[in-house]
């Protein structure tokens, strides 16, 4: 699997983990996009796309996310305890895509940090105009990634 294509646009407010968000192509065929780029206690590092779990209400069968107290659909009080307990951390969020294997998560991982230093060297320069969340989209210009 080889990264051939990364987009970053970086969140540049300084009391955000939130460094920023990037999509990556797979073998010019196969595009991710969301995945975000946070600096935690131990650097940088890359959360892959993900989407809050869900169960049913036990009424209606609507579904509502694990941490909601009341139903989306039917307005019913539900168990703030109803989620399994048998986990020893409960996983509120489900990766939409993920590699499989460290290696090519390192891969991966390595090809976004990379561009994103890049770019984050690109806004020191004067001039620079970050674009803004929302007009990320199929005009944003790709940049190659670095070898």
């Amino acid at each position: 699997m080889k990264v051939t294509e990364v987009r970053v646009k970086l969140n540049l407010s300084p009391t955000d983990r939130l460094r920023g968000f990037c999509s990556i192509t797979l073998e010019n065929s196969f595009a991710i996009r969301d995945i975000k780029i946070i600096e935690g206690p131990s650097g940088l590092f890359v959360a892959m796309p993900s989407r809050k779990s869900m169960d049913h209400c036990p009424r209606c069968r609507g579904k509502n996310y694990l941490r909601a107290k009341f139903c989306n659909n039917c307005g019913t009080a539900l168990n703030e305890n109803r989620h399994s307990t048998d986990e020893s951390r409960q996983k509120f969020h489900c990766d939409v895509a993920h590699p499989i294997n460290a290696a090519s998560r390192a891969a991966v991982q390595e090809a976004i940090l990379r561009t994103y230093a890049q770019e984050l060297e690109r806004s020191r320069q004067p001039g620079y105009v970050p674009q803004k969340f929302e007009d990320v989209g199929e005009d944003y210009e790709a940049v190659p990634v670095p070898t």
